[in-house]
């Protein structure tokens, strides 16, 4: 491991445990047993370090979806498959769950713009597996972004927003087989 992956893995923890906005330069280079001044020859600023940590963990989420993909599957089952992934990562990733942790509690906007930018990624990502399957013959043509936003929005419901209001937790068949009976009927060719 090179310097500069030594002082973005410290930054993380750091980010981990104590958030955004009470992370310093100074923790990372502690955690990181290297002096300040290292860590200003790879990145400029905290923000920088930060997104370029926010950015790894980005590509982290999309390889850990990208792995759950079943060669010869349907569309619909390789999408159900693609997205629970993203929310089982967005549940489980320490830095992911201190990150929305913040936003909610301190409102702190260097960490609600990363929030919005991670969700974006979500969406392209998303968006780019549709226009593949219309690309294929598998989807009608549709918005591939509008439909990439309702695919994403409904998951997060199903699977996190429902346990806040219901005392029973869906399980991912019954997700399965509402969102195949509504937006994957209205999709497939």
């Amino acid at each position: 491991m090179n310097r500069r992956e030594e002082i973005m893995l410290a930054a993380e923890k750091s980010f981990t445990m104590f958030g955004y906005k009470a992370t310093t330069m100074d923790q990372v280079a502690k955690i990181a047993n290297v002096g300040k001044g290292t860590i200003y020859t790879f990145f400029a600023t905290k923000e920088e370090l930060f997104h370029s940590i926010v950015w790894k963990m980005v590509e982290e989420m999309k390889d850990v979806s990208e792995r759950s993909v079943v060669v010869g599957a349907s569309f619909q089952e390789n999408a159900h498959a693609r997205i629970m992934q993203v929310l089982k990562f967005r549940e489980t990733h320490q830095l992911f769950i201190k990150l929305i942790q913040e936003e909610k509690e301190l409102r702190t906007p260097a960490v609600g713009e990363v929030l919005k930018t991670i969700e974006q990624e979500i969406l392209k990502y998303i968006a780019s597996k549709i226009d593949r399957g219309v690309a294929k013959g598998e989807l009608k043509p549709c918005n591939s972004e509008l439909i990439a936003y309702l695919l994403y929005k409904s998951y997060l419901a199903l699977v996190v927003d429902w346990n806040r209001t219901h005392d029973e937790q869906l399980t991912e068949e019954q997700i399965t087989d509402v969102l195949n009976d509504t937006i994957f009927s209205s999709l497939l060719v």
